[in-house]
């Protein structure tokens, strides 16, 4: 594939690529598949290393992008906690500080069971957590506290009037692991982070978190798919949450610096390199940039600020 060609602006050294999220999640693997990419189809003139700055849940990477006016060479790809960081924790930082230049994918949150729990359906898991003794209650295991997967989890005690008792842990592979070895009763992990684990015969998806299935009909284990998986809206639980994969650059950007990475991310969901990825990772592969990608970010900043005001995880 040939590079971008003479553009009204290009890099004229080292991209910097911001994760703002510790190494080995779901958008450090995103970035560090688009440097790869980018690399091996020679999209870029100029080379694009990937930073993790992962402090104060996300904070530490997206203050050093709002504090970065007027640096093209310096982009992030945001997750949910673009809008969840500020409100649990105050620190002075929204999503449009940035200059936001194009949606990528939206990832899924499933809810998954151990393989061997006696219920193979939403309606069952909903009975028999009605019917755990208040001693004894469903424990659900998430990535840290106060984000997407405790957002979920609270949205789930909400519309069924039961709690949880939700235990954080540093990382979607860590929270696959516990669930499978019946430390916790269930996870919400994306799929990328517990496809394995249900490939193995350990784990079992009940529902999706989308407004509709899943497209991938390819099966990942036995005769299932990841379009077998209904919605957990048709299943009974009324609750639909994605989480933004998204690309920002620093404050003032100028249109020619935003348009030429609209162009190359556009090259890079072309390649079959990142087709696969959306596949292997059961992707929602959405893609918006311009106003309606600005439009998107203003009512998920919206609906996160009540799923956080409704879950009291808003800072005081």
């Amino acid at each position: 594939m040939a590079p971008l060609g003479a553009l009204a602006w290009e890099p004229s050294k080292t991209v910097e690529f911001i994760v703002p999220a510790g190494t080995g999640g779901g958008a450090d693997q995103m970035a560090r598949m688009i440097q790869g990419i980018i690399q091996k189809n020679n999209l870029m003139n100029q080379s694009l290393v990937v930073i993790n700055k992962s402090g104060g849940a996300g904070a530490e990477g997206f203050l050093d992008v709002k504090g970065s006016a007027n640096n093209p060479h310096k982009i992030i790809i945001s997750l949910s906690n673009l809008f969840t960081t500020p409100l649990a924790t105050g620190v002075p930082f929204k999503w449009d500080d940035m200059t936001p230049v194009a949606m990528l994918a939206l990832d899924e949150f499933i809810l998954w069971v151990n393989a061997k729990a006696p219920y193979d359906d939403v309606k069952g898991f909903l009975a028999a957590m009605a019917a755990a003794p208040a001693d004894a209650p469903f424990k659900m295991g998430g990535t840290g506290s106060k984000q997407e997967d405790q957002i979920i989890t609270a949205a789930i005690e909400q519309k069924t009037g039961k709690k949880f008792i939700y235990v954080p842990y540093k990382g979607g592979g860590d929270v696959a692991a516990q669930l499978v070895g019946g430390h916790v009763t269930s996870s919400v992990n994306n799929p990328i982070e517990a496809v394995s684990q249900w490939r193995a015969g350990e784990l079992k998806p009940l529902c999706v978190f989308d407004e509709k299935r899943l497209p991938y009909k390819e099966p990942v284990t036995g005769n299932k798919s990841w379009g077998d998986i209904p919605t957990c809206k048709e299943s009974g639980l009324d609750i639909e949450y994605l989480m933004l994969r998204g690309i920002f650059m620093p404050p003032k950007a100028s249109k020619e610096q935003v348009e030429y990475f609209v162009n190359l991310f556009k090259k890079v969901r072309e390649t079959p390199e990142w087709k696969e990825f959306m596949q292997k990772g059961a992707f929602n592969t959405t893609a918006l940039t311009g106003p309606e990608y600005t439009a998107w970010l203003g009512k998920a900043a919206a609906t996160h600020k009540t799923l956080m005001e409704n879950a009291g995880f808003v800072a005081k």
